[in-house]
Parts: C-alpha cells; sequence; structure tokens
C-alpha cells in the first residue's frame, strides 16, 4: 500500500512545474510581456463572444479566459500555450446549457477537469500522436462551419430560436430574418468580418478584431443604434469562489457530457500544442504536463462562474508569431484580461452583440485552411473519405462522435490497406541440376509437391482470404508453406491456417512449413496449429529441409523412386 502511494505521489510531482519552466520568463521578459498584450488584445473579443455563444454569458467567458489562462500557464505542460474559451468547446456546451442549465455546464466542467488529471496520471498524452491528419482536418473544418452557423442569430439580429441542433437553429434565424431583417445588426456584423478578413491580408501583425470591435462600438453609441444590442451589464470583477452550483444528484447524469468535453480538451490542447512545437525550433511540450494543466484549469475555471476551458489554436500561434519565448506571455495575457474586468466594465458592456457574431464569424472562415484540406483531399482515397465524414459528422452529430467515429473509419481503411499488402504467391519447384534428373522424376515432382510463399502480416484483415485460396488447391499431394516473410500473425490468422491445415489434410494433402519465425509460435502454438504440424513431423526451419521432408513423403507413398536428388525452390527462403 505504502509503495502504491509512494510511486502515485512521485507521479503526482513530476507533473508539477519544474524551476526550469519558470527560469525560461528571465530569459526574454520584455518580450513576452508584449505577447501576452497582443494575445489579450486579440482575446477579448473571443472571450466576450464565445462567453455569449455558450449561453452563459460575457462575464462566464472572461472569468474562463483570466482563471483557465493563468493556471493552464503555470501548470501545462507548453511555454507557449494561450488557454481560455474556444469554439470547438462552445459547440458543445450548447445543448448541455439547453438540456442541464448553467449549473450543469459548471458541475461537468469540474468532473471533466477531474477526468483530465486523470488522464495526465495514466498517461494518456501519448496517445495524441495517433489521431490521423485527415480526422484533425475533418474535425477543424468541422467545427468551423458549426461555429459559423452558431452565429447567425447575433449577426443578423434576432432572438436565439429554439433547438439543439446548429442546422435548425440556423435555418430558424434566417427565416425569423426573411419576415422581420435587421439590417443594422446584419451591417455590423459584416463589416466587422470583413475589416478581420481583409486586414489579416493587408497587416497580419495588427489585431483587426479589436480595431473593428471598437470602431462598431463606437457607431453603435454615436448613431444610437438600439437595433444593435449590447452585450450588457458585465460584473466588475471576479465573483468569489464558490461550489454553490454543484447538485451531487445530477453526477450520474453529467458523466457522459463531462467524458465528451475533457475528451475534446485532450483533443484539442494536445493539437494545439502539437502547432506551437511546428511554429519554433527548440521547443518541445509535455503531453501529460499539458493535460494536467488543463485540469487544473477546469477544475478552478467554475469555482468562478467559467465554462470549460481548453488551448486555442489561434491564440497561441498569435502568441507565438508575437515573439513569446516563456509562460510569462500566456499569464501576461490572463492579467491584462483581469485588468479589463475590473477596470473596464462598463465600457466593454456597451460592444453590440452583432460585433461579436462578426468576430466569430471571420474566426470560423479564418480556421479553413484551404491549402491543407486540398492536399489532405488529393493525397489518397481513403483520407478523403476520412476528412469528409468527420467534418460531416462534427456538423450533424456530435464532436467528439465525430472523432471517434473518424478514428474507427481510419483504422478500418488502413487495416484494409496493411492487409491488402499480404500475398501469397505460388513458386515454382525446379531441381538445381536439371539436367541430372529423369524427365519422369521431374514431372512427378512438378505434379505432386506445390510450395507457396506468404509475404506480410497474416491477421484477421484478410487472414481469410488465405483460407480461400489454400482450400483451392487440388492435384498435389504435398504443400509446402513458406512462412520466413510473415511479418505479423495474430489468433485469427492462426485459426484459419490451422482450418486450412486440416481440411488439406482430410483430402490427403500434406502439408509442410518452413521458416516460421520466433514470434508467430505463441500464436501458433496458442490455437494448436503448431502441435498438429509437428505430430507428423511436417515444420523445418528451412525450405531445402522441407523440400526433403516432401521428397520423403512423395518416396514413401510410392511416388519417386528411393534415391535422393538435390532440389531447391526458386528464390531460396532465408
Amino acid at each position: 500500500m505504502n509503495t502504491v502511494l509512494t510511486a502515485a505521489l512521485d507521479r503526482v510531482r513530476s507533473l508539477m512545474p519544474a524551476r526550469t519552466d519558470f527560469a525560461l520568463m528571465r530569459r526574454n521578459p520584455r518580450g513576452d510581456l508584449l505577447a501576452g498584450l497582443t494575445v489579450a488584445i486579440v482575446a477579448l473579443p473571443l472571450a466576450l463572444g464565445f462567453g455569449v455563444s455558450s449561453g452563459l454569458g460575457a462575464g462566464a467567458g472572461l472569468a474562463t479566459a483570466v482563471v483557465a489562462g493563468a493556471l493552464a500557464a503555470l501548470f501545462g505542460g507548453s511555454n507557449l500555450q494561450v488557454s481560455g474559451p474556444t469554439g470547438a468547446m462552445t459547440v458543445v456546451l450548447v445543448p448541455i446549457v439547453a438540456q442541464y442549465g448553467p449549473g450543469g455546464v459548471l458541475t461537468v466542467g469540474l468532473m471533466a477537469g477531474v477526468l483530465l488529471i486523470a488522464l495526465a496520471l495514466m498517461k494518456a498524452g501519448q496517445y495524441m500522436r495517433y489521431v490521423p491528419a485527415p480526422v484533425v482536418e475533418g474535425f477543424t473544418l468541422g467545427i468551423a462551419c458549426v461555429i459559423g452557423l452558431q452565429q447567425l442569430p447575433g449577426a443578423l439580429g434576432v432572438p436565439e430560436p429554439d433547438g439543439e441542433k446548429v442546422l435548425a437553429v440556423a435555418w430558424r434565424a434566417v427565416v425569423e430574418f426573411a419576415h422581420a431583417p435587421n439590417w443594422t445588426a446584419f451591417a455590423l456584423s459584416l463589416g466587422v468580418a470583413t475589416v478581420m478578413l481583409l486586414g489579416a491580408r493587408w497587416r497580419p501583425a495588427v489585431p483587426f478584431s479589436i480595431v473593428a470591435v471598437i470602431a462598431a462600438t463606437v457607431i453603435a453609441q454615436v448613431f444610437r443604434l438600439d437595433a444593435a444590442a449590447p452585450i450588457g451589464k458585465l460584473p466588475s470583477g471576479l465573483p468569489a469562489p464558490s461550489l454553490a452550483f454543484l447538485d451531487l444528484s445530477t453526477l450520474g447524469s453529467l458523466l457522459a457530457p463531462a467524458i465528451a468535453v475533457a475528451a475534446l480538451a485532450a483533443l484539442e490542447s494536445l493539437l494545439s500544442a502539437t502547432v506551437a512545437d511546428g511554429m519554433t525550433v527548440g521547443q518541445k511540450h509535455d503531453p501529460d504536463k499539458e493535460l494536467f494543466g488543463q485540469g487544473i484549469a477546469n477544475l478552478a475555471a467554475p469555482l468562478f462562474g467559467g465554462v470549460p476551458a481548453t488551448a486555442a489554436i489561434a491564440r497561441t500561434a498569435v502568441n507565438v508569431r508575437t515573439g513569446a519565448s516563456s509562460r510569462l506571455a500566456a499569464l501576461t495575457h490572463a492579467a491584462v484580461l483581469a485588468v479589463i474586468v475590473f477596470a473596464a466594465a462598463p465600457l466593454v458592456s456597451k460592444i453590440p452583440l452583432a460585433a461579436l457574431a462578426g468576430v466569430l464569424l471571420a474566426t470560423a472562415i479564418r480556421m479553413v485552411e484551404v491549402g491543407s484540406l486540398r492536399a489532405m483531399a488529393k493525397a489518397t482515397r481513403s483520407d478523403a473519405v476520412v476528412l469528409v465524414l468527420t467534418a460531416a459528422a462534427t456538423l450533424v452529430l456530435d464532436l467528439v462522435y465525430a472523432v471517434i467515429i473518424g478514428l474507427v473509419v481510419a483504422g478500418a481503411l488502413a487495416l484494409k490497406s496493411v492487409a491488402n499488402q499480404a500475398r501469397m504467391d505460388q513458386v515454382d519447384f525446379r531441381p538445381d541440376l536439371p539436367g541430372e534428373h529423369s524427365d519422369e522424376e521431374h514431372a512427378l515432382l512438378a505434379e505432386h509437391i506445390v510450395a507457396y510463399r506468404i509475404d506480410g502480416p497474416v491477421f484477421f484483415a484478410g487472414a481469410h482470404r488465405f483460407l480461400l485460396e489454400l482450400s483451392e488447391v487440388s492435384d498435389v499431394k504435398v504443400l509446402i508453406l513458406r512462412m520466413s516473410r510473415v511479418t505479423t500473425m495474430d489468433a485469427t490468422g492462426a485459426l484459419v491456417l490451422k482450418d486450412a491445415v486440416q481440411k488439406l489434410n482430410r483430402r490427403g494433402i500434406a502439408v509442410m512449413t518452413s521458416g516460421i519465425r520466433p514470434g508467430q509460435r505463441q500464436a501458433l502454438e496458442a490455437v494448436g496449429a503448431l502441435e498438429l504440424l509437428r505430430h507428423e513431423g511436417r515444420e523445418y526451419a528451412t525450405t531445402p529441409e522441407a523440400i526433403a521432408g516432401a521428397r520423403k513423403h512423395l518416396e514413401q507413398a510410392g511416388l519417386l523412386p528411393l534415391k535422393h536428388h538435390p532440389h531447391r525452390i526458386r528464390k531460396a527462403a532465408r
């Protein structure tokens, strides 16, 4: 018991921040502070917008950006990661709010934090590398579509229609706008989105999101545009931490949503950290520490009324591009947002909701990397299928289900591809010295012995094809299986081989094998295939020995003269 406790404590210590993490903050503090300020300016409208989209309000978005942003930066596994409310997480939270209310979302965030910490303790971060690129690209494309559709009610200035399915809600918003158009809100959202998209092409380093939002707010106030509804009153500071929202009786029903939130937080955070590593030289994140940091952040954010958080790829990219080199930048981003919460809440409350919808529309459009999607679609047909299926499932179903579907389909297609690499070819039997054999003996050998060489994996995905081919062998007395090139074999493959040997034996065909590798023996022995071959002494180390055994069997059956002739099979076995 003490040993287990000690191991658990050691594991927790290994996930805590190290001295080297803080030492990096002293290398380039000026650059980190400037990068943090820039990211905060970019993050402000996004935090407000995602808070509104989640259904908990702009204040919840700000609280998440401050609390989760600081704790994830402090305890996370990346020096460059910026965390907070994100569009992908908002997509998951909308149906949870509709079904369980704000308290349910806060409870889900708390439970997701516990699950993320558990994943970190179990060293689950390493498995992110196994998510195929088409799944990630399809997932990102689907999220972008969902985020864009979610903004239509705000962009069109119509009340949020009831419903959980984003396609249905977006359609109802369009119908409502057609009956009673709000051109003021539409113009503001379109203007903000246009300024952001064109400005990013003209001056990528300028945070046009905040410029556009300020301009839209000024226009709405100067011209008293009552049709452009503002955010409304914001708290002038973070609320005191509280667990008043927690209802223990709902934990069971909220487990499935919590698993979905935790899975999404893990996926998006590790993906973002990988992207950040690729944008720099010499930076490498610790995936388990990153999960631990996100877990701590999601444990704390609900206490202050914040929504579940994850790393934000767009904000992380801005952080890297503006010169961040340590966690100080992400901490500065959280501190600047905290100052805004305390000092500028009355001003921020006047921002039109349509302007925030325009920010998120532009963000959704910029999430779509057309070049990357085109390359992935052209790579292979399987990649294109996985990408489209994942994107469609994200849009129609659920983000976590979409990833699961994408992984399952990608895995199935990969197994099919691997299974198709396996081959079983008949090889010609011929004597070493044809001139020393009579035509009669040569004919007997050619007639009664056939050899097959198996190349590649023999496992469940394609093993039954071998059984079909072997079962069709006819007009021979001895069949030799050359197995030195079999790369892997599972229980299904071994059972199929055993079944084929038994069927051939019942037809009077002796089956001999050569070159069985040590790695294959366990599966063959477990299902009894090896014992079947050994019983008749028909397992040989090399192909020449198997041929000698086949010749001896034919001689004993009276099919060959009783004298020895050297012989071999083309392409001698290794």
